[in-house]
C-alpha cells in the first residue's frame, strides 16, 4: 500500500460513516413516528421510503459500474457525494412541507439518496480494494466498519439533534442538514486526493456493460454467488427496518431503540474477527456459515418473542447478517472477475437493490410477524445459495483462471 493514498482512503470510509446514518435513520422508530406524524401516514408507510433507497439504486447501478471502470473511480464518487447531500438535505425539506406533498418528496429524495449508493458502492469498494491491494477482502470490510460505528452512535446523534418545531412536532431535521454538508465537504476533498486509476491512467480502453457481459462466461456458481447480494442484504434490511417494530407490536415493548446499539456492537465485532479469520478461513466459507446462523436465530425470536432475545437477536444479525457478508460476497466476485471488478460489484449491487426494494416494499404492508416469517424464508434461500458456492468453488476458481 502507497502511503500517499491514506487521506484517500480515509475519506472514502468517511463517506460511509455519513451512509451508515442515511441508510438506517428511516428504520429507527423514533424517525418513523416524527416523520409519519409530520405527513399524516402509519408508521410502517415510512419503510416504502426506505424501499425508494432500493429503487434507486436499481435504476443507477446498470450504468454506475461502467462508469467508475470507463473514467474512473473518482467520478463515480464525486457524484454520489453530491446526491447523497441531496437526498439528506431534502428529507428535511421534505419534513416541513407536512401532509401537503411532504412524504412525496421524501420518496423522491430517497431515489436520488438510492442513485448516490449505486455511485459509491461502484467508486470506492473497487478503490479501496485498489489501495489496500494485499488485502482487498479487509478493504471491502472496512466499509462495513465505518457504517457500523456510525449506526452505533446514531442513538446518540439522534438525541443531540432532535428538536421541537414551532407547532410542537419532535423533528430530527439537524441531523439531516449536518450530515448532508458533511457530504458536500467531502465531495470537495475528493476532488483533490489522489486515486491509484488516475494516477495510472493512459490505460487500455475499458468496455462498457454490454461488451464486458459479452466476453465474460458466468457459470451458475458465479450467478448463485452474485444472487446472494439479494438474499444477504434482505436479512439485515428487514431486521434493520422492521425488528423495532416486531419488538414494540408482539413483544410490548415501549422504546426498542437500544436494539440499534446491540446490532450495531455485532457488526463492528463480526467485522473486527472476521478480518482476523479470514487470514485462516477462505472468505467463500462465510457466505454460508454466517446465514445459518441467522437463519436459527430468527426462527427462535420468532417462537420466543422477548426483549432479552429481541436484544440477543439484533447483536447475532448484526454479527452474522451485516458483520461483512456483502462486503464478502462482493470481494469474492471481484476475484472471479478481476477485469471487470466496477461492472460486477454492479451486479451484486444490482441484486442487493433489488432485494431492497421489493422486499421492503412488501414489507411496509405486512405485519411485523409477517415481516419475520419472510425473513426467515429468505435467509434459508441464502443458506441454499451459499452451500451450492461452497460446493462448487474449486471449479469457479479454475474458470476465474481462464478468464483472466
Amino acid at each position: 500500500m502507497n502511503k500517499k493514498y491514506l487521506p484517500s482512503a480515509l475519506v472514502l470510509y468517511l463517506n460511509y460513516f455519513i451512509h451508515g446514518v442515511g441508510c438506517s435513520v428511516l428504520g429507527q422508530a423514533v424517525i418513523k413516528s416524527a416523520l409519519a406524524a409530520s405527513w399524516g401516514v402509519e408508521e410502517m408507510a415510512i419503510t416504502a421510503i426506505s424501499a425508494a433507497l432500493g429503487l434507486g439504486r436499481l435504476i443507477a447501478l446498470p450504468f454506475a459500474g461502467p462508469l467508475s471502470d470507463k473514467l474512473g473511480r473518482r467520478v463515480s464518487v464525486m457524484i454520489g457525494s453530491a446526491s447523497y447531500a441531496i437526498y439528506l438535505i431534502g428529507l428535511a425539506f421534505a419534513f416541513n412541507l407536512g401532509p401537503n406533498g411532504g412524504y412525496q418528496v421524501a420518496y423522491i429524495c430517497a431515489i436520488v439518496g438510492g442513485l448516490a449508493n449505486s455511485f459509491l458502492d461502484t467508486g470506492i469498494y473497487p478503490a479501496v480494494a485498489e489501495i489496500i491491494y494485499s488485502a482487498p477482502g479487509v478493504a471491502t470490510m472496512g466499509i462495513k466498519f465505518f457504517i457500523a460505528i456510525s449506526q452505533m452512535l446514531l442513538p446518540f446523534f439522534l438525541g443531540v439533534t432532535v428538536t421541537t418545531t414551532a407547532a410542537g412536532m419532535t423533528s430530527y431535521n439537524p441531523l439531516f442538514y449536518i450530515c448532508g454538508v458533511a457530504y458536500i465537504i467531502l465531495l470537495a476533498l475528493i476532488i483533490i486526493f489522489p486515486l491509484p486509476d488516475t494516477d495510472k491512467g493512459g490505460g487500455a480502453k475499458k468496455e462498457g456493460l454490454i461488451e464486458s457481459l459479452k466476453h465474460t462466461r458466468f457459470s451458475l456458481g458465479s450467478i448463485a454467488m452474485i444472487l446472494i447480494g439479494f438474499t444477504c442484504t434482505g436479512t439485515f434490511q428487514l431486521w434493520l427496518n422492521c425488528a423495532q417494530n416486531y419488538a414494540r407490536s408482539v413483544v410490548g415493548w415501549e422504546n426498542p431503540s437500544i436494539m440499534q446499539s446491540f446490532y450495531s456492537i455485532g457488526t463492528i465485532l463480526a467485522l473486527i474477527v472476521t478480518a482476523f479469520l479470514t487470514r485462516k478461513i477462505k472468505d467463500v466459507r462465510f457466505i454460508v456459515a454466517y446465514p445459518v446462523i441467522c437463519l436459527v436465530t430468527l426462527i427462535i425470536v420468532l417462537l420466543i418473542p422477548s426483549q432479552a432475545l429481541c436484544m440477543a437477536g439484533a447483536f447475532i444479525v448484526g454479527w452474522a447478517g451485516a458483520g461483512g457478508l456483502l462486503q464478502i460476497a462482493t470481494s469474492v466476485c471481484n476475484m472471479l472477475f478481476p477485469k471487470i471488478k466496477g461492472t460486477v460489484t454492479a451486479l451484486v449491487m444490482i441484486a442487493s437493490s433489488l432485494c431492497n426494494y421489493t422486499i421492503l416494499t412488501a414489507a411496509s404492508s405486512m405485519t411485523p410477524s409477517g415481516v419475520m416469517v419472510m425473513n426467515i424464508i429468505l435467509t434459508g434461500i441464502g443458506v441454499a445459495l451459499g452451500l451450492f458456492v461452497n460446493f462448487n468453488y474449486n471449479k469457479m476458481l479454475q474458470d476465474a483462471e481462464v478468464q483472466a
